[in-house]
């Protein structure tokens, strides 16, 4: 049965070429050898088929029981709602093999048809913004699945390889898929206002509670896997497992870090961006085994045109060049998947064996395959990865720590003075959703679930300080902290950049600087300072966007 047909029986529809069972359009959550054992059988409509037959079809190479085709079988009459003694569908003849009794239909697939019927489209409310999301399947786990760069959640579904790839991954847990802000359905933004990573997060906590999701695996492809991994760091409860396709830790070229790109070799593709967009940029690099195919190519162009303007393209390319979250890796305490492909010819390998090293106990797989997008070449060993990873019962354990970033502002100010700055401090922390920890001597401190949100409660706390002639300079960094308290290194490089700041500046250490791209806010290099004895780079703000605030240095 060639892949452009279709076979249909009663109120059902198989579908060779995305890998997926409907039942009046919808999807119908079937694991892959189910699915397969179920095409093996309606490819021979009225014939007995062997018990021995199916294994070797179904199993080839691997040595199985009955037991295990006997549950396979379980698993198809109840996704077909088929009685075993009174079947529809699947007759079973005793110690011999099986029968598909329904008559079956072999259809073609209409040209230029789409191969699967599209999800439908709901919204999330993130603050003002509204995300696009869809939901497909009904597995024993949720599973969020963001895309690198751009994306367009209908277009996911009109390219047959990519919704063969969702619906197989549909198969092993409830599939939860979004546009962020700015790109695809979900509502434009300004190409100066581009979502901040902090936004980002509440994208995602937005879309997984608007699904009804308390926990959930991350799954991020490319640009995708930062924001999964930041995710996972600052919110273990919410997080079942991170799983990453084609990553990186940092963008751009580094000395400790040679595999990304020059900044000149950004600039060269951001203008490429400018002269050809419209037409399938980038293709040669993401999908090289789909490059030469006409179909891919159109498809391609018209996923990027719908995905986000040239401009916008160019914003977010600049902006995530400047994300680098190797000081977060270590952070992150639920099990992790790193899967990436031998000859990438975006994001080296060695890239992705970068990823694995710094994650606490996380496990790499290397393929063979020089594609990019993980639904072009062989999809089916990296999908098998998922599902082997995803497939033991893991117990669930309270996480003891999360990534959070501390503000701690320090004055020597006393009496109405420093009650007033107490004040100003717990209305700012609240209002950027901060928590407050127990005042210590000078200092006040408060941690928040993103950097972004720290740096500007601290910008807010020292402005209004100047404006009101209270002494007041503050210090963020972001790090592990204990859930119960804010004790730690953290606090303390908080404290120490602090006490390096001047009156009204605000210091910020380099880990928070390289998480805040898209966030508007410009710094300026303060050297080092000695924390425990070792020489950390410490940054001052100097402009916030298009903020009037003075300059906080």
């Amino acid at each position: 049965m060639t892949p452009d047909r279709i076979l249909t029986f009663a109120e059902f529809r198989l579908d060779p070429m995305s890998g997926h069972l409907y039942r009046d359009d919808e999807p119908v959550a079937l694991a892959p050898k189910a699915f397969a054992l179920l095409q093996c059988l309606v490819n021979q409509a009225g014939r007995l088929v062997p018990k021995q037959e199916l294994l070797d079809a179904v199993w080839p190479g691997v040595f199985v029981g009955d037991a295990v085709l006997k549950s396979a079988i379980r698993e198809l009459r109840k996704a077909l709602k088929d009685n075993s003694s009174e079947p529809r569908f699947i007759e079973t003849a005793h110690r011999r093999g099986y029968r598909f009794k329904a008559p079956v239909m072999v259809v073609d697939r209409p040209a230029g048809a789409v191969a699967v019927a599209t999800p439908r489209v709901r919204y999330a409310r993130s603050g003002p913004v509204n995300i696009a999301y869809q939901v497909v399947g009904s597995g024993p786990i949720d599973l969020v699945f963001v895309m690198g760069w751009v994306s367009h959640l209908e277009s996911f579904w009109s390219e047959p390889h990519f919704a063969r790839f969702l619906n197989r991954l549909s198969t092993m847990a409830r599939l939860i898929l979004f546009d962020k802000r700015g790109t695809g359905l979900s509502d434009p933004v300004p190409v100066s206002q581009l979502p901040s990573l902090d936004e980002r997060l509440d994208d995602v906590r937005a879309v997984m509670d608007a699904a009804g999701s308390e926990r959930a695996v991350l799954l991020g492809v490319s640009e995708g896997g930062p924001l999964c991994s930041l995710f996972a760091a600052t919110y273990p409860e919410k997080t079942e497992a991170l799983v990453t396709i084609g990553s990186y830790a940092r963008r751009m070229r580094d000395h400790d870090y040679p595999w990304g790109p020059t900044r000149e070799e950004r600039d060269q593709f951001c203008q490429q961006i400018i002269e050809e967009w419209g037409g399938p940029v980038g293709i040669s690099e993401r999908a090289p085994s789909l490059a030469g195919d006409p179909a891919f190519r159109d498809w391609w162009a018209s996923y990027l045109r719908m995905g986000a303007s040239p401009g916008a393209a160019v914003a977010l390319t600049r902006m995530n060049a400047e994300i680098d979250i190797r000081d977060v890796l270590p952070s992150i305490r639920v099990p992790t998947l790193v899967i990436h492909r031998t000859g990438d010819q975006l994001l080296k390998v060695e890239e992705g064996r970068y990823l694995a090293s710094r994650i606490p106990g996380a496990t790499f797989v290397e393929l063979p395959g020089n594609d990019h997008l993980p639904f072009a070449g062989d999809q089916d060993s990296l999908l098998d990865a998922i599902e082997r990873f995803l497939a033991p019962a893991r117990q669930r354990h309270r996480p003891t720590t999360v990534l959070c970033s501390v503000v701690t502002v320090q004055s020597a100010s006393g009496g109405d003075d420093r009650a007033l700055l107490e004040r100003v401090f717990a209305r700012e922390a609240a209002f950027f959703r901060g928590r407050l920890a127990s005042s210590a001597d000078d200092r006040l401190i408060a941690s928040f679930e993103g950097p972004g949100r720290a740096v500007r409660c601290a910008m807010s706390v020292v402005t209004i300080a100047r404006q009101s002639r209270i002494e007041a300079k503050a210090g963020v960094h972001i790090g592990e902290c204990d859930v119960t308290a804010m004790d730690g290194p953290v606090s303390d490089i908080s404290a120490r950049l602090a006490e390096a700041a001047g009156d009204h500046d605000v210091y910020v250490s380099r880990t928070v600087v390289d998480l805040l791209p898209g966030s508007g806010v410009v710094f300026e290099e303060r050297g080092n300072v000695s924390v425990g004895g070792q020489a950390r780079p410490i940054l001052a703000l100097a402009v916030s966007g298009q903020d009037n605030n003075p300059r906080v240095v």
